[in-house]
């Protein structure tokens, strides 16, 4: 994410991403590379979701969004609920 995020932003992040994500889902034959990017735009969409909920729970409890912190692939991909 850049230094002054935004949900503009962050949704703009997610477009490229799922764009990317469909382009290779469209493929017939993924290579090995191809996969692990695939893995590597899922994960970083987990991210950039949390990320998006975060500011928006800042924000609806009046407190500032920008205090929203990127967390790391671990946190995000092992969290419970």
């Amino acid at each position: 994410m850049t230094l002054h995020t935004t949900d503009k932003n962050v949704l703009g992040h997610i477009e490229h991403l799922v764009a990317e994500e469909k382009k290779l889902y469209g493929e017939t034959n993924m290579t090995d590379d191809q996969r692990k990017r695939l893995a590597a735009i899922n994960v970083e969409l987990d991210r950039c979701w949390d990320l998006l909920r975060q500011r928006r729970a800042l924000r609806e409890f009046g407190r500032n969004p920008d205090d929203a912190d990127v967390r790391s692939a671990g946190i995000v991909e092992n969290y419970k609920g």
